[in-house]
C-alpha cells in the first residue's frame, strides 16, 4: 500500500487527538478455503468514499463533529512467528488512546483476540459470525482463524455468539456445558421470541464490552465476498438492530470493535455493505457523545464538498 488510506476520503489527524481509531490488520495467515482477506482493510477504506457523509438513521454527519485517524497497516514480517505478529498487534493497539472509539479492520478472525486483550482486561464479546470459533486448535495453531472465541473464553471474557449455524461437536458440548457462552443461532432467530431474546439481552449487558463482525454471519446474497460462505444469515436491517441495541446500550462501556473476513470482489458490494457498517458504528458511538466535541469543527469541515 502506497498511497495513505482515508475514512471516506477525508484528512488524517495524529492518533492521538483522533476521535475514531482505525487499525487496518492485513493478515489471512490460516485461511482454509478461499484467500484475500488481506487486501480487506484497503478495500473497505476505499468503499467509505462512496458513502454520504450524512448518517440517515440519526439524520447527523459524524464527520462534521469527528476526526479520524486511519492507522499505518499491521502486517506480518517475513518468516515471522505467528504469537511475535499477534503480540505486536497487542502491543501497538494498547498504546493507543482509551477515549477515542478503536475499530480494527482485517483480515481473518485471529485478529481478534489481542486486539480485545489490549482493551479491555475482562467483559463481554458479542460476536455476529456464522461459524462458533471454539476450536481448540485448528490445523495445527491455536491461532488459526476457527479458534478466536475460544481463545477469548479461555480468557475469561463472556462471550456472546450470534447467527451461528455451523459449528464442530465440541463445540456445541463447551457451549452447553459454559453458562459464559450465549448463543443464538441463526435458524433460533428466524422466531420472534429468540429475536426479542437477544435484543433484550444486549440493552441489558453491563459494563465493558467489544463487537467483533465476522462478514459471513450475514447472508451470502447481501455479502458474497466472504471466505468460508454458509446458506442463511443476518439481514441488514437485522445487523443494524444488534448495533443499535449494543452501541445504544448506556450501561455498556465499548471499548472496540473489529470487521473481519471480508474478501473484496468486482461488485464492490460486500465491501460497500463492510463500510456502511463501519459508517454506523461511528456514528451510533458519538451520537450520544455529540457535546463533548467542538462544534462542528470536524474533518469534514476541512474539505470542499461543492
Amino acid at each position: 500500500m502506497t498511497e495513505e488510506l482515508r475514512f471516506q476520503g477525508l484528512p488524517n489527524t495524529s492518533s492521538d487527538k483522533a476521535d475514531v481509531l482505525i487499525q487496518p490488520l492485513c493478515y489471512e495467515g490460516t485461511v482454509s478455503n478461499r484467500p484475500g482477506t488481506a487486501s480487506a482493510p484497503e478495500a473497505i477504506l476505499k468503499a467509505t468514499s462512496q458513502l454520504e457523509f450524512f448518517e440517515e438513521d440519526l439524520a447527523w454527519s459524524p464527520m462534521k463533529y469527528l476526526w479520524p485517524a486511519v492507522l499505518d497497516p499491521i502486517a506480518p514480517m517475513n518468516e515471522e512467528p505467528a504469537a511475535a505478529f499477534f503480540n505486536r498487534i497487542h502491543q501497538r493497539v494498547s498504546e493507543l488512546s482509551p477515549k477515542a472509539l478503536y475499530i480494527g479492520l482485517g483480515g481473518e478472525h485471529s485478529l481478534t483476540p489481542d486486539q480485545v486483550r489490549a482493551r479491555m482486561d475482562g467483559g463481554t464479546i458479542v460476536i455476529i459470525d456464522a461459524h462458533a470459533d471454539l476450536r481448540q486448535t485448528y490445523q495445527g495453531t491455536v491461532y488459526s482463524h476457527a479458534c478466536p472465541a475460544w481463545r477469548l473464553h479461555q480468557s475469561g471474557y463472556r462471550l456472546l455468539l450470534v447467527g451461528i449455524r455451523s459449528l464442530f461437536e465440541d463445540e456445541a458440548r463447551l457451549i452447553k456445558d459454559n453458562p459464559s457462552i450465549d448463543i443464538w443461532s441463526d435458524r433460533d432467530l428466524r422466531h420472534s421470541e429468540h429475536w426479542s431474546r437477544l435484543l433484550y439481552t444486549l440493552d441489558s449487558l453491563e459494563g465493558p464490552a467489544w463487537l467483533s463482525i465476522d462478514m459471513d454471519g450475514f447472508d451470502p446474497s447481501l455479502v458474497p465476498g466472504v471466505g468460508t460462505p454458509q446458506p442463511g444469515g443476518l439481514s441488514w436491517h437485522q445487523g443494524l438492530d444488534i448495533l443499535e441495541k449494543l452501541i445504544g446500550n448506556t450501561s455498556i462501556d465499548l471499548r472496540g470493535a473489529d470487521i473481519l473476513e471480508l474478501i473484496p470482489e468486482p461488485s464492490q458490494v460486500s465491501q460497500t455493505v463492510a463500510a456502511k457498517l463501519l459508517q454506523k458504528i461511528i456514528s451510533l458511538w458519538a451520537h450520544p457523545r455529540i457535546e463533548d466535541f467542538e462544534h462542528p469543527q470536524g474533518a469534514q469541515m476541512q474539505v470542499d464538498l461543492t
